[in-house]
């Protein structure tokens, strides 16, 4: 599995629900680092959890990083499938006495832990079978499999984000390396996979960061060189609490459903905890160019929409129409148009520009479109019904005999035969205009109505009107 690559990454996820944010966010540092270094990222699911692990949230994991334009290198490795090899390196350490056979039974564990607890102390094993013969061992009980932990010194990290980061080792204790089942724990399975992998580069949370002690033994024991660390801190809400479900959607493909682009997502997270100057519109290849592990700040990040939409819009602005036009399609789908005809895309190449600066994202920008995809009879909305007053109709009365009488169908034209009306019938323009939008797109609000008018042609909009003074 050895690579020859310098600089190798990975991204560790465990396979119980969605892709959450954060560990998004992991995942496009290490991609990123990767990819500035000229080295490879590796994805590993840590799917040893068999209670909890499933399929769907596999794939869901995959289809999030695919959306999100984070290609890893290789085939992805299943951390389950190798455990006989973690298995290996346990049998290995306690043949050169790094690990010993621990007898413990389970009350006597609750029992340290209890007096551990009336002593104000961290729970931790004692080490009561460190050095006891195996003569010792009760017949009865299978033994786990705990590593022989240094006991005096300390453990010092240097954490490229984080800084040194030193531990008493009197507060780590002999940690379980192999379940009394013979199933390899998270802990020993992590070490040997990253070793196993080339991993030369660790970027991941820094609620990890306690885990990472005790992983520096089993890299010291084994004499294997330890990775890189870098200990990013947790996204919060924007209350300042760890970002958590009460927060509102969290899974990936929960924002590729509100209508956000994968390109606005990705340029969000890379500015939630690591910065450029000033920069706040990072495209990928200048993420790639300029990304460094020095520039990740030690504080927490608070998670805000607003900015997030923001960077949205940004990014739709950008889009051609023809892509939006794609894009757009499930949303205008669930909106009850499952097919668009070819005058709807006609039209919709035509109008996107109008209705790509008024929306935050693909679903707002689906709901707009709605007015060129749409055909008699359409629905109205609360609001131009209420424009939509006996009144009303017979500016719409009027406004029909005028437009239907112009020859020169351009945006100004109409602009200019409809002021005249508005003159004519002593109305401020307003008393003319409104009724026309809201019988033209059955919305009170719209891109610009003489924009919208010569998008759908004088035809279609004559047979509109008519279709309203005729409801």
């Amino acid at each position: 599995m050895s690579h020859n690559t310098s600089i190798v990454t990975r991204f560790a996820p465990s396979p119980t629900g969605y892709l959450h944010i954060g560990s998004a966010r992991t995942a496009l540092f290490n991609y990123l680092f990767a990819k500035r270094m000229g080295g490879e990222f590796l994805l590993r699911i840590e799917d040893t959890d068999r209670e909890r692990s499933t399929d769907e949230s596999i794939q869901a994991i995959l289809d999030g990083l695919k959306w999100m334009g984070i290609d890893w290198d290789h085939d992805p490795i299943y951390q389950f499938a190798r455990r006989e090899r973690h298995k290996e390196v346990a049998l290995e350490m306690l043949e050169k006495n790094l690990a010993y056979y621990c007898y413990s039974s389970p009350q006597e564990l609750d029992e340290m832990r209890e007096k551990a607890k009336a002593e104000g102390r961290q729970p931790r094993y004692d080490g009561r079978w460190r050095d006891r013969p195996p003569a010792d061992a009760p017949k009865d009980i299978q033994p786990v499999v705990r590593i022989k932990a240094p006991q005096t010194g300390e453990t010092v990290v240097n954490d490229l984000v984080q800084g040194t980061v030193t531990v008493a080792n009197e507060n780590l204790d002999d940690f379980v390396l192999l379940r009394s089942d013979g199933t390899p724990t998270y802990m020993l399975s992590v070490v040997v996979d990253d070793h196993d992998m080339g991993i030369t580069h660790i970027i991941r949370g820094d609620d990890h960061l306690t885990n990472t002690f005790r992983q520096k033994h089993i890299y010291q024991a084994m004499g294997w060189e330890m990775p890189i660390v870098s200990h990013i801190s947790l996204i919060h809400g924007a209350d300042g609490a760890k970002l958590s479900k009460r927060h509102g959607a969290l899974g990936v493909e929960a924002y590729e459903h509100m209508g956000i682009l994968p390109e606005a997502l990705c340029n969000y997270l890379l500015r939630l905890g690591w910065s450029h100057g000033d920069d706040e519109i990072i495209s990928r290849d200048q993420a790639i160019a300029w990304f460094n592990i020095e520039s990740i700040g030690k504080s927490a990040s608070r998670f805000d929409m607003d900015k997030l939409l923001f960077l949205n819009a940004h990014y739709l602005r950008q889009k051609e129409s023809a892509e939006l036009i794609d894009l757009i399609r499930p949303f205008l789908k669930e909106l009850g148009i499952e097919t668009l005809a070819p005058h709807h895309i006609e039209r919709l190449t035509k109008g996107m520009q109008g209705l790509k600066d008024r929306a935050k994202d693909l679903r707002e920008l689906a709901q707009n479109a709605l007015i060129y995809c749409q055909d008699i009879p359409y629905p109205f909305d609360e609001k131009a019904l209420e424009i939509l007053t006996p009144q009303a109709k017979e500016s719409l009365q009027a406004a029909h005999s005028t437009l239907d009488a112009l020859s020169d169908w351009t945006e100004g034209a109409i602009e200019e035969s409809l002021r005249q009306l508005a003159t004519q019938r002593e109305l401020k323009f307003g008393q003319i205009a409104q009724p026309l939008r809201a019988a033209l797109t059955g919305k009170a609000v719209s891109p610009s109505i003489f924009e919208i008018m010569t998008i759908i042609k004088k035809g279609e909009t004559i047979s509109r009107l008519k279709y309203v003074i005729d409801l």
